[in-house]
């Protein structure tokens, strides 16, 4: 991967971290979506793509190394996302309160950044959709896409 894709896949990241926190802050129809445990897990994934996609544009030297752990990042917000959909299809498994919670809020960087890391939401709260999709689903779509990016670039030949 060139430079600038790796920068782009870094602000793409990014952005889809950005717009959480406005769907957080401002909402969507009305509707304020306070993030759940597995969202904070979810932005943690995407956070981690855009560092190690940011590394791997400055340090050439050791771009497959970020570049793996980009993979690594998207295979676990992909996996993270992924559940997050299906319990979103299986209500009745939710017990309300997640102790997810309870552990993610006792992190000293919850408390330095409460606007993009404090979960207070239900991760089986079913909100306005967008676009026909929730907000679960369009994180899937977006770390697949990413994954499949990055894992596809891995094995191609640089020239």
């Amino acid at each position: 991967m060139t430079r600038a894709q790796y920068l782009f896949l870094s602000f793409l990241s990014l952005g889809l971290v950005a717009f959480a926190v406005i769907l957080q802050q401002v909402g969507y129809q009305g509707v304020s979506f306070l993030p759940c445990p597995l969202c904070i897990l979810q932005r943690v994934g995407y956070l981690g793509i855009a560092i190690a996609c940011f590394l791997a544009a400055g340090i050439p030297m050791l771009k497959k190394l970020f570049h793996g752990l980009a993979i690594l990042a998207a295979g676990y917000g992909a996996a993270i996302a992924g559940h997050h959909v299906w319990l979103l299809s299986h209500p009745g498994e939710s017990c309300g309160i997640d102790p997810l919670e309870i552990w993610i809020s006792q992190f000293q960087l919850v408390n330095s950044l409460p606007w993009l890391f404090k979960a207070d939401g239900l991760c089986s709260a079913q909100l306005p959709a967008i676009l026909g999709l929730q907000v679960p689903e369009w994180s899937l779509l977006w770390f697949g896409v990413i994954l499949l990016v990055l894992v596809i670039t891995f094995f191609k030949k640089t020239k």
